[in-house]
């Protein structure tokens, strides 16, 4: 049975735009909200150089890395076609307006990755 840990109302997320999560170890989470209120969250590394996921423009369920423009999905983190490779995904849960992330996930997913150097 997952521990949700509460991060931000869905009204605390910008339309179209992303809050960073901040974890103990490793790389931040990005919570991303696009213009259906879908609520996603990703490591904030995308998969080639590293850029900050969570400074992307977020359209439809996808984010464009602001570093190279590479089109990361936030239902599952992976690059869309041409382009390959994943950043991790977290699951999210929305109650009430509420956003939660599992506590497992946080304390568990991706803590060797760091923000690589733009």
């Amino acid at each position: 049975m997952s521990q949700w840990k509460p991060i931000c109302r869905v009204d605390d997320i910008p339309v179209l735009g992303s809050r960073r999560v901040q974890r103990p170890t490793g790389c931040a989470v990005a919570v991303f909200r696009n213009a259906e209120d879908q609520v996603f969250a990703l490591l904030d590394r995308c998969p080639h150089k590293g850029g900050p996921l969570s400074q992307g423009i977020v359209f439809g369920t996808s984010v464009a890395c602001p570093l190279h423009n590479w089109t990361i999905g936030l239902d599952d983190g992976c690059a869309r076609e041409p382009d390959q490779g994943c950043t991790q995904a977290f699951t999210v849960k929305v109650e009430a307006g509420q956003v939660y992330l599992d506590v497992d996930e946080l304390n568990s997913l991706a803590l060797d990755e760091v923000k690589a150097a733009a």
